[in-house]
Formats: structure tokens, C-alpha cells, sequence
């Protein structure tokens, strides 16, 4: 007699005031395009929509230059500079390894870095038609420091964002995104 058992797969559930890095590795890993769109759907909020407009709306566009995101601060400009892609890695790697000794027991640190759910409010700046008085330095040094602040996982998010490329990294596609946000209206934005 041969019994045959179903797989099931228990759902996380994340915190609500989670980092938007969660809800898309979350919403990515789920094989169904129906259980994704369900994962945004009980997650939405600010920051996560106006992550997947700015990535899924053609009519949004970028007004930061493309591709990687050059950075050396201060301290490092008279060594070696480098890539924010290549700064943000090390420094996910380093909150992953990061533990503090507490009586005996080892506990993660937790890192003093802000996310995009309480920065998302400046995203406009950094888009066509959102603040066009910003000269292209002074919007590419806010967009550096914005990214300084938050999360690495975070400031990767963003970095793939304004190239449109969020696909790439998270299985979520266009389709996902509008049967999760049904209410969204497409195009016209610039």
C-alpha cells in the first residue's frame, strides 16, 4: 500500500510594519501568480505601491542616470571608491554575520538603518514631473544619501527600481502586481 502525501506550504507572516524587501522575497517565492498577488495584496501599502509604479508604469520615469550607483564617501576617496551595488552587498553581508554576546546567548544586532516605508514620501524627487527644480547633482547626491540611510536590502530595492529592473531580482511580474491593485490606473503620470 503506497500513500502518497500533499506537500503543503505554510505561509510566513511577517510583521506590518516589515521592510519591503520581506514582502517581495515573500511574494517571489510563492509558485502561484494568484498566492503572489495575494502576498501584495495583504502587505499593500505607500511605499510598496509606489516601489511597483515606479518599476511597472512605463509612464514613470526615472530622472537619475542609469545603471550602477558610483559612491565613495568622504574617508574613501583618497583610496579606493567603487560601486553603491558593490557597497550595499558587503554591507548585507555584514548585518547577516553581525551577533552581539547578551549573557551568554548570542542575539542579531540590529542595524540603525531607516526603510523606504517611512522614506517613500521623497521618492518624487527623483522622477519626471515630481520636483522638476531640482538641478540632476543635487538630485543624485539626495538619492546617495537617501540611499546611505536605508537598509542595504532596501537601497538595493531602489537601485533596481529606478532602472525598472525590480523583475530581475524578485519573480513578480507586471501581472501580479495589477491583480493585486485592481484600483491602480496605469500610464499618464509624467
Amino acid at each position: 500500500m503506497t500513500t502518497t502525501m500533499k506537500k503543503t506550504t505554510k505561509t510566513v507572516e511577517l510583521d506590518r510594519n516589515c521592510f519591503q524587501y520581506e514582502i517581495l522575497e515573500l511574494a517571489s517565492k510563492q509558485r502561484s501568480n494568484s498566492k503572489k498577488s495575494e502576498i501584495l495584496k495583504s502587505y499593500r501599502n505607500d511605499a510598496l505601491v509606489s516601489l511597483l509604479i515606479w518599476n511597472f508604469d512605463e509612464s514613470v520615469v526615472s530622472m537619475l542616470p542609469p545603471g550602477e550607483v558610483p559612491y565613495a564617501n568622504i574617508k574613501e576617496m583618497t583610496s579606493v571608491g567603487g560601486t553603491l551595488s558593490n557597497k550595499m552587498q558587503k554591507e548585507i553581508d555584514n548585518v547577516q554575520s553581525r551577533t552581539i554576546a547578551y549573557n551568554g546567548t548570542e542575539e542579531k544586532m540590529q542595524t540603525q538603518k531607516t526603510s523606504l516605508r517611512t522614506q517613500f514620501h521623497i521618492l518624487y524627487n527623483f522622477v519626471k514631473g515630481g520636483n522638476n527644480s531640482l538641478s540632476p547633482i543635487r538630485r543624485e547626491t539626495m538619492f546617495i544619501n537617501l540611499l546611505e540611510g536605508l537598509h542595504p536590502k532596501e537601497a538595493e530595492i531602489l537601485c533596481l527600481v529606478k532602472d525598472k529592473k525590480l523583475a530581475d531580482k524578485y519573480k513578480i511580474t507586471f501581472d501580479n502586481v495589477k491583480e493585486a491593485y485592481p484600483d491602480i490606473k496605469w500610464g499618464g503620470r509624467s
